[in-house]
């Protein structure tokens, strides 16, 4: 049998070399854009399933997003033309120099992983007072906690060495080498009603009979 052999014109033949690979690249971008519209809103629902921070999911969905664009890039190069010993070396050079700089930076990614512990483990919640103790015995930072970032948990000073009002910005990573004593119902709520009146309310008393 014969096989059927379709000629095409030289002017259609130069235009198919720049056509099929625009539909690949314009395929391939479509196919980007679904994924990524897919982990969005994957992100979106089990945010709102599990009730999880908007701190933790928008970072969440730009690593996802810039993952996509990167790939996107890679599969658009090599549809060009771009051979694949030129992409690994220009991957492994990105890796190298990322390699770089998450060593440089470790401080605050080990932040960032520490404050995806405090929120999903939860070893405390807004409200609680807690405080920081090198040993069970030792004192250290004490105070209402009233924000918790991607980098720092603040806590209202309880101390009775500085102003009311200061506050304490503490690492995350450093919640996770301290011991933590913790108070959910507030500091004064696990206080019997026969306990000696603290240094703060001896304060405040010496101040009201000051001023009468």
């Amino acid at each position: 049998m014969r096989r059927l052999s379709i000629h095409l014109p030289i002017w259609l033949q130069d235009w198919l070399e720049v056509l099929i690979p625009a539909a690949q690249i314009l395929l391939i971008l479509f196919a980007a854009w679904l994924i990524n519209l897919f982990f969005k809103r994957v992100i979106y629902r089990t945010g709102a399933h599990y009730a999880l921070p908007r701190e933790l999911l928008v970072p969440l969905r730009g690593t996802i997003r810039w993952l996509i664009i990167a790939a996107t890039m890679l599969l658009i190069l090599e549809r060009l033309g771009v051979s694949a010993t030129v992409l690994w070396t220009a991957f492994t050079g990105f890796a190298t120099v990322g390699a770089v700089a998450f060593f440089a930076a470790w401080s605050v990614l080990s932040n960032l992983f520490c404050a995806l512990l405090i929120v999903t483990v939860g070893p405390y919640r807004l409200g609680d007072y807690i405080e920081l103790l090198d040993t069970a015995e030792k004192p250290g930072a004490k105070g209402r906690v009233v924000d918790i970032n991607m980098l720092y948990t603040t806590l209202e000073d309880a101390s009775t060495s500085h102003r009311e009002g200061a506050l304490l910005q503490i690492p995350n990573s450093l919640i996770f080498q301290r011991v933590v004593r913790r108070w959910k119902g507030g500091i004064h709520a696990h206080v019997p009603d026969d306990a000696p009146p603290s240094a703060q309310e001896e304060a405040a008393a010496q101040e009201l009979t000051t001023r009468a």
